[in-house]
């Protein structure tokens, strides 16, 4: 698929997902309890439990989940900008948090919640309000009782990689 193709299914894709969503906020704690990973994340995606403020602010929707696997995508914007002149790492260190840690949470069963205890981001390139939107795709490793680990990258619609991270999450009983 060409790199315009690929975009204009991308927003195509974002603008469904937008249309399903519900207004951002936080999830009752039975939601998380009483439902698997998938289950929660599927929630979201299907307007039944809030998605989360944070995602609202910088404009990241969630695209995809499966077992072991998440995607989400945002819109880099002068919003997002640094003193430099360039976006924020943060913006992509945030993308790349929420699609590694949802990729964990796909994973686990109910009754089971992970917070990130450590998040590695390598930066290839930077991203400016032209960049137009990009896509991180999280990808778990390995998911113990304990400890999971997932890795992920961002990628724009022709496939060029502006950042890679590798995160470490604490899972344990809600």
């Amino acid at each position: 698929m060409q790199a315009q193709d690929t975009l204009q299914t991308w927003l195509a894709e974002e603008a469904q997902m937008r249309a399903r969503l519900a207004p951002p906020g936080v999830a009752e704690r039975s939601a998380l309890r009483e439902r698997s990973g998938m289950e929660f994340l599927g929630g979201i995606g299907a307007g039944e439990i809030p998605p989360a403020p944070i995602a609202d602010l910088l404009g990241i929707v969630p695209i995809s989940v499966e077992p072991g696997r998440a995607v989400f995508q945002g819109t880099p914007a002068f919003a997002h900008y640094n003193p430099s002149g360039s976006v924020h790492g943060g913006y992509a260190a945030t993308l790349l948090d929420t699609a590694v840690g949802c990729a964990i949470h796909t994973m686990l069963p109910a009754g089971k919640g992970f917070t990130t205890l450590e998040l590695k981001v390598n930066y290839i390139r930077g991203m400016s309000d032209s960049t137009g939107p990009v896509r991180a795709e999280g990808k778990v490793i390995s998911v113990g009782g304990q400890v999971a680990i997932a890795e992920g990258r961002i990628t724009d619609a022709a496939g060029k990689l502006y950042a890679f991270a590798t995160t470490t999450c604490l899972v344990f009983p809600i």
